[in-house]
């Protein structure tokens, strides 16, 4: 049986800029349960990033409830429960692909093997052989994927990926899109892209459609 991981209700989130008001989301209603492979799509500036901040606890809703009834409270979702992939790798520049890895279970100290649970990481995204490679030494689509090893490292319930292929060839973004795929299966984790990348979407189970602030109920479709 499924479990609600995020349950948001009239959730919205405005910014003032100087007397002004922009609505970058307006009040949303949604659930996101175990397994579900969900993607937000919509065009750039729609709102995608700022609903994907908030189900990350990274922001604040201006107003509405936002809850993770089976993961616990917001200050505490980080690293371990939930994973985010950012749409840059944003990697630490002085460390390797698998030191950086391991940065969410040094942060929880609670891993008997550091070391060897980012080595495992990087191998499921197939990159065990650039584990001490510095970023710099590393293509767009390695780093891409360094940071989706580095999301899914401490086994998280839910992964959120904000645009994880937007700086990216459509083959490269196709690798991390597997990457990200076929770390999970086997799980239940829930995972939730943010995309205007159609193939991306796509292979998803189910699609929000966001715009201008408004999301529109779900679609079911796709393929994994």
């Amino acid at each position: 049986m499924s479990e609600s991981l995020i349950i948001g209700s009239g959730v919205s989130r405005r910014f003032m800029q100087g007397s002004t008001a922009l609505d970058a989301l307006l009040p949303a209603t949604f659930t996101v349960r175990t397994g579900d492979r969900i993607a937000i799509v919509g065009p750039s500036g729609s709102g995608k990033s700022t609903l994907l901040q908030l189900m990350a606890a990274l922001d604040a809703p201006t107003a509405g409830d936002l809850a993770w009834p089976a993961l616990g409270e917001g200050k505490s979702l980080r690293p371990g429960h939930v994973g985010v992939v950012f749409q840059a790798a944003s990697l630490i520049p002085s460390l390797s692909a698998v030191e950086n890895v391991e940065v969410p279970l040094r942060i929880l100290a609670e891993h008997p093997d550091p070391r060897a649970a980012a080595l495992d990481a990087l191998a499921r995204v197939g990159l065990a052989d650039v584990a001490d490679k510095l970023p710099d030494a590393l293509s767009g689509g390695q780093a891409q994927r360094v940071g989706v090893a580095r999301a899914i490292v401490t086994h998280p319930r839910l992964v959120l990926a904000d645009e994880p292929t937007g700086q990216l060839d459509h083959p490269t973004a196709q690798r991390v899109v597997d990457a990200l795929l076929e770390s999970l299966e086997g799980t239940d984790a829930a995972l939730v892209v943010a995309t205007h990348d159609e193939p991306v979407a796509a292979r998803m189970t189910t699609r929000w459609q966001i715009d201008r602030g408004r999301l529109a109920p779900p679609q079911e479709g796709g393929s994994t």
